[in-house]
Order: C-alpha cells, then structure tokens, then sequence
C-alpha cells in the first residue's frame, strides 16, 4: 500500500504549514479577529500535541529506542508520526 506515506507525508506538510502561520502571527499578528483565531487555535494545537506525545511515550517506549528527535516530530507533526512510527512497528522485520 503506497498511497500510506504519501498521504503520511502531505499531512507533515499541511501540518507544518499550519505551525508556520501560527507562529507567524505569534510574531507578527494579523489583523482582526483571524489573529484571536490563530492564537486560540496555537493554544489547543500545542495541548493535543502534547497529549499525543504522552500518548506517543506509553505506546512505543517498549517497543522503538526514542530519542528528543522523535518527540519533537511528534510533537509538531502530531497524528502524522504517530501513524509513521504505527507502521515502522507494524512493518514484519525482513
């Protein structure tokens, strides 16, 4: 199945986007209502992003060495590394 990590791959880029413009308006805010949007959203992305990274530790600590590399992919690509790593552990050693 090779449509898997294609569809992997442009979710880590729609997600990197999206981290992009969030703390584009961190630094530089937009106007109106867009930025209390943006921020509101910055906030609720980093908290789901953490919970997926506890989430990330509990599943895959037994079974993958992790490194800060991997959490901090987790933690910005969200579901998009967990489903990554999901299939490197699903994946028969050949």
């Amino acid at each position: 199945m090779k449509a898997m990590p294609l569809l992997i791959n442009l979710g880590k880029a729609i997600t990197l986007i999206a981290w992009l413009m969030m703390a584009y308006n961190l630094v530089m805010p937009f106007e109106g209502n867009v930025a209390i949007i943006l921020n509101i959203l910055f906030g609720i992305t980093c908290m789901m992003h953490c919970f997926q990274v506890a989430i990330f530790h509990m599943l895959f600590k037994t079974l993958l060495p992790l490194t800060k590399l991997d959490y901090l992919q987790v933690f910005i690509f969200g579901i998009f590394s967990l489903l990554a790593y999901r299939q490197k552990v699903m994946t028969p050693a050949s």
